[in-house]
């Protein structure tokens, strides 16, 4: 009786630590007032805890993960997870309402041979089977499911035999061991807990939806993503079509890998050329545009940034930018006004990276700082050129990791020049481009400004 006696703690919504008493500061991140009350019960009440599994050779778990990876048959999501689904694994897909979370579950279980479960709690089985039906999707071995206690979900799981479990989602299910509402910290903590160890005893891939608040972080306490081997982020804005389904943890691939889909009535549709949709709007011959080839993961991006300078009409200078970090842009300003002698004190400077995309590579840093240039001084680029390099405060043009890809990128786009770092010049003797090197920024206005 004792084990399934209510205790009462506190816990924090930053960092997810709990403690016996209430503090204004947490302890654990030093975060003010995040600590709220709510009661637990031991872990008796947990149909999972009880349960046990026998260890087995390393080398028989290494042969079987090899070999058992579940191809999605969606190309771009494979290349996100590191080449498909692992069971055992469990993923936290995050993004926007509305973005299109739900859409991208529903083509993942329609894919896969085995059976799957799809759970929501935010909507009806037949709300779901109008979107399935909406997408093409009829699959034999798919079951829905508009349950939404963690224990009913686990049973029906086990019962059907289920290979892969989508929640949609995770702040609307609720444990019954818990007196907290759905939603709450507490609940998404034990959820997700329970999911957790019900995955891994069972070698279920389970796919946990969850929303993303203001902040831009998952909504739930952060351990919520430490908790689970995969992070996943879909990305993209409502004004736009395309979407970025982005890793940022994966303990079974790469990290910082990108799947670039389409949004259309019939669901995502995977982009097989990013970067001629990206170009596809290109402005030429105009002052102010420089053309970069990003690298968002493994696959490189060729991307537009555009730049406008004009005179302020107020007394502090606006400094508006979309797509890069707002730092980032001060310093390169700061290294034109220094080096280059190119004053920016009283003058607006925007800019932008075109169709919405953010990117944090101090390789655009060249792009960027040209781009700017060119408006300031009203001089067009050339536009078959590419400009890749980090830019120092000294204004030395520095190198850039995986040059290689991102040339190539270029080449194949019908690209004929590249502004490439001085320190790379070894590397470049199989190109048909004709590289042009440079050691600082006035090397670059001498090349393409005269």
């Amino acid at each position: 009786m004792a084990k399934n006696t209510p205790k009462i703690v506190f816990l924090c919504s930053s960092c997810g630590m709990d403690f016996p008493k209430w503090f204004g500061q947490c302890p654990s991140c030093n975060e003010w007032g995040t600590l709220s009350e709510f009661k637990t019960v031991g872990t008796g009440s947990n149909p999972l805890a009880s349960r046990s599994k026998n260890p087995r050779p390393i080398q028989a778990i290494t042969d079987t993960a090899t070999s058992v990876r579940q191809k999605t048959k969606i190309s771009e999501v494979d290349r996100v997870l590191g080449g498909g689904l692992l069971p055992g694994s469990v993923i936290l897909l995050g993004g926007n309402p509305g973005i299109g979370k739900s859409t991208l579950a529903l083509q993942l279980l329609a894919n896969i041979p085995g059976k799957t479960l799809y759970v929501s709690a935010e909507e009806s089985e037949e709300q779901i089977a109008l979107r399935a039906r909406r997408l093409h999707i009829n699959s034999q071995n798919m079951s829905l499911s508009g349950e939404n206690r963690i224990t009913a979900i686990i049973d029906s799981v086990e019962k059907e035999k289920i290979n892969v479990l989508v929640v949609d989602s995770i702040q609307t299910v609720y444990s019954e061991t818990s007196d907290s509402l759905p939603g709450s910290i507490s609940q998404i903590r034990e959820c997700a807990q329970q999911l957790l160890q019900f995955g891994k005893q069972n070698g279920i891939t389970v796919i946990i939806i969850g929303h993303v608040t203001k902040e831009g972080i998952i909504a739930g306490p952060k351990m919520l993503e430490h908790m689970v081997d995969t992070v996943l982020y879909l990305e993209g804005d409502q004004k736009y079509d395309y979407r970025i389904l982005r890793s940022v943890k994966n303990r079974f691939g790469a990290t910082h890998e990108v799947g670039i889909f389409t949004m259309d009535e019939e669901g995502l549709q995977e982009v097989a050329n990013p970067s001629e949709m990206f170009l596809s709007e290109r402005s030429r011959g105009i002052a102010g545009t420089a053309v970069y080839p990003s690298l968002e993961g493994t696959r490189p991006i060729m991307i537009e940034v555009q730049a406008l300078v004009s005179p302020a009409n107020f007394g502090t200078p606006q400094r508006n930018v979309n797509g890069m970090d707002y730092r980032r842009l001060s310093m390169l300003l700061a290294v034109l006004e220094k080096r280059m002698s190119l004053v920016m004190g009283m003058r607006d400077v925007f800019v932008n990276l075109v169709g919405g995309l953010r990117v944090d590579d101090p390789a655009m840093d060249l792009a960027v700082l040209i781009a700017v240039a060119s408006s300031a001084l009203d001089k067009p680029l050339p536009d078959d050129c590419v400009f890749l390099g980090e830019v120092g405060l000294a204004g030395e043009v520095r190198s850039v990791h995986h040059i290689d890809q991102r040339l190539r990128e270029a080449q194949a786009l019908g690209f004929k020049r590249a502004i490439v770092p001085s320190t790379t010049k070894k590397k470049m003797d199989d190109y048909k481009l004709e590289l042009t090197t440079v050691r600082y920024v006035r090397d670059v206005f001498k090349s393409v400004l005269g």
